[in-house]
């Protein structure tokens, strides 16, 4: 659980003074985690706000490759795991908004940042091979000597073996996407996300217009 700060003095003061005088907040906590909501989807839609560190040149090449050159390239979003993991709750003193269910394993690094730690390990890599059933090589001379060409799953001449990868590290920048930004104990709202739910207290106090 994260607790959110709000910075304005003015939207602090107001939720105070209008939650004093609730007999029951859940009206209006429906109201603010709607508006968390949004604020959500369109920091999606905007690719940041500010907008996110861009994607590594190894994953945009890694996306082109596996999608054939159709892959959409918008960060954060790839398959939309994440995107439609975000939910919203609310009390008759809270509003929350996560992010979870099938992005668990990484939707907190993408919005804090961190580093994962890949330990060394064996792949089992296709190489292609002659109709002698010597492996092929990439090329005679530079750094392309001596070294084996990769078949394609499809390819027939193959030969699988296993290869060994060394330990290394994956660092994520952070690119927040839920409405607020900072540290897990030191978040505060993004502006416009402090816009939205002051605009949704002053539309509270008003009532319903006719």
């Amino acid at each position: 659980m994260i607790t959110v700060d709000i910075n304005g003095a003015s939207a602090r003061q107001l939720l105070g003074d209008i939650v004093e005088h609730l007999a029951d907040g859940r009206p209006l906590f429906q109201r603010i985690a709607g508006a968390l909501a949004a604020e959500t989807e369109a920091n999606f839609e905007a690719q940041g706000r500010p907008h996110w560190v861009p994607l590594a040149a190894a994953t945009i090449a890694a996306r082109k490759k596996r999608d054939k050159g159709g892959s959409l390239l918008s960060i954060l979003v790839d398959r939309g795991t994440l995107a439609s993991s975000i939910s919203s709750e609310y009390g008759p003193d809270y509003a929350l908004i996560g992010a979870g269910g099938a992005a668990r394993a990484y939707a907190a690094i993408h919005q804090f940042d961190g580093t994962i730690d890949r330990a060394a390990h064996s792949t089992k890599v296709r190489l292609r091979t002659d109709a002698r059933g010597q492996l092929m090589r990439q090329g005679t001379s530079g750094s392309a000597k001596g070294r084996a060409q990769f078949a394609a799953k499809d390819h027939k001449r193959a030969r699988e073996t296993w290869a060994p990868v060394d330990a290394y590290q994956i660092t994520i920048p952070a690119r927040p996407y839920l409405p607020f930004t900072g540290s897990s104990v030191g978040a505060t709202l993004q502006p416009e996300a402090e816009r939205a739910i002051l605009d949704v207290l002053e539309r509270f106090l008003l009532g319903p217009q006719p």
